[in-house]
């Protein structure tokens, strides 16, 4: 991993030397009535998901408040296994079907929730056929293989088979123990990461422990997480050479501005009732700032807009919806 403040990767992948039964998986999955897919938030065609940990354990595709395993999950044994074998406070997981034919668009994960926290891919019906690309970088993640990604490059996955892709997604932050392994095994390539490979067998009967998300963010931004946030952003549009250098001083004092305005406000109002009007302002003002031209700087990481960035990362996280402010 690099010395970036976010979960960016050395590589766009790296496999976890971990294996799962894929058949096991798929009886399980065979298992689940269709009502349990849901069709991709954005309408994405050829795309939908069932809920294993999500926002209240209902089907939802939700980022926001506190994460719990959904009734599709408490029927599958095997699964359950599978995610609590990896030991970590696991956030909004699902199971991602690809139709035969479909794809997923370029994109880049950008939002507030993935500045901290890495996915976890487990192919569980797949075939050749399915690739999936990440930057330069393009791969077939095999049955039963353990998988993390550079989600801030821009990547797609394509199915051109005439069969269903599955895969078993889970989200986590990840403790000292698994990024320990992650850097383990990050320069290794994938064969011998295989050879090395724990593999975690169906034990019928066994109880496990799966712990969730309670807390994903505060109903305030605290402001050291604000600045930090901040200040990623600022470094990686500085560091694009063809961004106009007087638009980046002027983003830089913007948000710089918006950071030191925020830790005052947090420090007279923290997360009191009364200073929800002032919040809210604050945010909106910033927002009222930016330049109309959403690409008119970009990040030199990824090349999306930083406009995009900045409101997803910071103004629309920085004040949860409906705080539950005291």
């Amino acid at each position: 991993m690099d010395g970036d403040a976010t979960l960016r990767l050395s590589k766009p992948f790296i496999r976890l030397p971990i294996r799962f039964d894929a058949e096991q998986l798929a009886r399980e999955v065979a298992l689940l009535p269709a009502s349990a897919w849901m069709a991709h938030p954005s309408g994405l065609p050829g795309n939908s998901a069932v809920a294993l940990i999500s926002s209240g354990g209902g089907d939802n595709d939700s980022f926001e408040g506190e994460k719990a395993p959904t009734p599709h999950l408490g029927g599958c044994e095997y699964l359950r296994q599978v995610m609590a074998s990896f030991g970590e406070v696991l956030s909004r997981s699902r199971l991602m079907k690809l139709d035969a034919g479909a794809e997923v668009s370029l994109h880049v994960d950008f939002n507030y929730h993935w500045f901290s926290r890495v996915r976890l891919h487990i192919p569980i019906v797949t075939n050749e056929g399915v690739i999936f690309h990440c930057g330069p970088e393009q791969l077939h993640m095999r049955a039963g293989e353990c998988w993390i990604f550079d989600s801030w490059r821009r990547h797609r996955v394509v199915n051109p088979s005439t069969q269903d892709r599955v895969h078993l997604v889970i989200d986590i932050a990840g403790s000292s123990r698994f990024w320990n392994l992650v850097r383990r095994v990050e320069n290794d390539d994938a064969s011998q990461t295989a050879t090395q490979a724990r593999f975690v067998a169906f034990e019928p009967g066994k109880a496990v422990d799966i712990r969730t998300e309670r807390f994903a963010s505060l109903p305030v931004m605290a402001p050291g997480e604000c600045t930090a946030l901040v200040e990623d952003l600022v470094a990686d549009f500085s560091a694009n050479p063809g961004n106009d250098p007087h638009l980046v001083a002027a983003y830089a004092s913007l948000m710089r501005d918006f950071s030191a305005d925020w830790r005052e406000a947090w420090l007279l109002y923290g997360h009191r009732r009364e200073g929800l009007a002032h919040y809210r302002a604050l945010i909106e003002k910033t927002r009222a700032r930016l330049h109309p031209n959403r690409r008119a700087l970009t990040a030199s990481s990824n090349g999306i807009g930083v406009n995009a960035i900045f409101a997803q990362r910071v103004l629309n996280a920085a004040l949860a919806p409906d705080a539950p402010v005291d």
